[in-house]
Order: structure tokens, then C-alpha cells, then sequence
């Protein structure tokens, strides 16, 4: 059986709850503002967001940076080509998820739901285009400071640390290459010296 698929039972109820508060939470609040079409963005953008924070926390893409970044710049790319190219939906909502896979590339914030978001801004109700870059602040950027939120309380909650301690992947990272180089540079000297694979490790 796939590892990851072996979840502890608390860990499937942490799960559900983070993700049922995170976009009930949102839903709700939406309810008040948008049309009922609408409710599209929370299915497949917010939803798809949901499964990375409280499903996989761990992995890179559920990061503040890639959640925060991927959405908001994906937002804003959405927003312009859906202004600049009006009367050609196809080609807009083409241009605005490419346009914004390569912003997060390049920013390196990467958060696959950010496409999503882009494609909504050219393909939303009347009343989300007539937003324009207000559609940056809310929905996009209240709705993810919520399942932030949200996504903290739960998983730290349950245990699972969110967000990832990033000094502690630096130190690592650091202590690793301080093993390559001093392996490469006994070679490099040809020192014949026994020194156990293990002495390098605790250096």
C-alpha cells in the first residue's frame, strides 16, 4: 500500500475539520457578496488549496510563500488579461493561467490553485469581473488569510508543524554540504586515512 495513503485515524479527522471550518468559513462569507455562480472559485481554487494545507502541510507547495504568492499574483495576472483582452475569453483565460504558471515560477511561489484563480478572473459572473483588482483583496486575498489561519489552528493542533521550520532545512541543508566538502577535499589531497562514513556525519 502507497505510504502516504497510511494515515492515522486522528489524522483523517484533522483533515476534515480544518478543511470543512477553512472553506465553510469562506462559503458562508461569500454567500453575503457573491452571485451563486460564484461559488465556482470556492470549488476550484479554494477547494484545491484545501487539499494541500490540510491534506499534504508538509509539502512545499502548501508553504505561506507558494499560498499567499500563487494566489495573489495569479490574481493580478487574471485581473489584466481579462481587462486588456475583453472581447476574446478563450485567448484571455488562456494567456492568464500560462501568464501565471510562469509568475510563480519565477517568484518562486508555485501553488497550483493560483491557476485556477487566474482562470476565474476572465471566466467569473459579470460581478466578479466588474471587481477588477478589487478581486485581488477579496475574495482572493481574504479567503487565504483564512485557510491560513485555519490551516495553522489545525494542523498544529494535530500536530503536524505548519508552516515547515525553514531554519531548521537550512541548517540541514548547510551541515551536508559541509560533509561533501570535507570528503572532497581528503580526496583531493589523497590523504589515506581510514575515517569511518559515519565520522563525517556527526562533524
Amino acid at each position: 500500500m502507497y505510504r502516504e495513503t497510511m494515515l492515522h485515524k486522528s489524522d483523517l479527522l484533522w483533515t476534515f475539520l480544518g478543511s470543512f471550518c477553512g472553506i465553510g468559513l469562506i462559503g458562508l462569507i461569500n454567500s453575503q457578496i457573491f452571485e451563486v455562480q460564484d461559488h465556482i472559485f470556492l470549488i476550484g481554487s479554494f477547494g484545491a488549496s484545501a487539499v494541500l494545507l490540510y491534506g499534504v502541510s508538509n509539502s512545499p507547495l502548501s508553504q505561506p510563500r507558494n499560498l499567499f504568492g500563487g494566489h495573489i499574483l495569479s490574481a493580478i495576472v487574471g485581473v489584466t488579461t481579462a481587462q486588456l483582452l475583453p472581447d476574446t475569453l478563450w485567448f484571455a483565460s488562456t494567456l492568464a493561467v500560462s501568464l501565471s504558471i510562469m509568475v510563480m515560477q519565477m517568484t518562486k511561489t508555485l501553488h497550483p490553485p493560483g491557476g485556477a484563480t487566474a482562470l476565474i478572473a476572465n471566466i467569473g459572473s459579470a460581478k466578479i469581473k466588474e471587481l477588477g483588482y478589487w478581486y485581488v483583496v477579496s475574495p482572493v486575498a481574504s479567503g487565504v488569510i483564512i485557510l491560513f489561519l485555519i490551516a495553522m489552528v489545525f494542523n498544529n493542533l494535530s500536530g503536524r508543524k505548519y508552516p515547515l521550520n525553514k531554519g531548521r532545512k537550512r541548517r540541514v541543508k548547510s551541515q551536508k554540504l559541509k560533509v561533501e566538502s570535507q570528503k572532497q577535499e581528503v580526496e583531493r589531497l589523497k590523504l589515506k586515512v581510514d575515517i569511518p562514513e559515519e565520522k563525517f556525519e556527526t562533524v
